[in-house]
């Protein structure tokens, strides 16, 4: 595990379950206190809080929707008042729906990149003015974009604009000691993932890895925390492929 101070603080957005859930366990693990943010699902949020103060951690969940400016700015100060300044940002908030791009409606248009690019942007934009010298940013991306899977075009586009914005955010931070890094993660095993699959099409995923299994919250959250800690102090503006050697 890493060797992070005990006073750093952590926000991982759309953290109430799944993979940033993983997160949030990993990093408080680490030694950062954590912000745990939601949407809306406010139970496991609390949840998860809860079973993070029960291990000795500390950590607070903070209601934020990111697609919206305001309230990332609310978010950041809520983190600063109760925990502290800033040092590691992971932008795990994002949605994923699947649907041909002729029958993608403007409003799932809007609604995905609202939340996978804009919500990413507005909390980068919160950081740069904000984050600790020395801080971590991690955005997500997706494999999807190497893949190119048919119904993925509005989701796979929106995390091609979050590939974007990382290389070009980290190039801007010069002279900060900020480093901005990606992880595009393979299938893995959540809610999300599940969502409206058939059992073949999860074992037909399952099998396309070489290591022939779908990932687990558990790996991704073991790619975030080298890059949100000193192992990776030389690993700037990059996208690290956790798939199973997927792509």
């Amino acid at each position: 595990m890493n060797t992070t101070p005990q006073q750093q603080v952590a926000i991982v957005t759309g953290a109430s379950r799944g993979i940033g859930a993983a997160i949030a366990r990993r990093l408080a693990e680490d030694g950062y206190r954590v912000v745990v943010n939601y949407a809306s699902n406010i139970q496991e949020a609390e949840r998860t809080v809860n079973s993070l103060r029960a291990a000795g951690h500390a950590a607070l969940a903070v209601r934020a929707d990111v697609s919206k400016a305001e309230e990332v700015r609310a978010l950041f100060d809520t983190a600063e008042r109760e925990l502290g300044k800033v040092d590691v940002l992971v932008n795990n908030a994002g949605i994923l729906k699947v649907a041909p791009l002729a029958d993608t409606s403007d409003e799932l248009f809007a609604q995905t990149f609202g939340i996978n690019v804009q919500g990413s942007f507005n909390t980068m934009r919160e950081a740069a003015r904000r984050l600790n010298d020395g801080g971590r940013i991690v955005n997500f991306s997706t494999n999807v974009l190497a893949m190119k899977l048919p119904g993925y075009a509005a989701y796979a586009a929106s995390k091609a604009a979050v590939e974007a914005l990382t290389g070009i955010f980290a190039k801007e931070l010069r002279g900060r000691q900020v480093r901005v890094n990606a992880v595009a993660p393979g299938p893995v095993a959540t809610e999300l993932f599940f969502n409206g699959k058939t059992p073949e099409q999860i074992e037909q995923f399952a099998r396309m890895p070489p290591l022939e299994r779908l990932g687990e919250p558990e790996d991704i959250a073991k790619v975030v925390s080298f890059l949100a800690g000193p192992d990776s102090g030389w690993v700037n503006g990059q996208v690290l492929r956790a798939n199973g050697g997927l792509s």
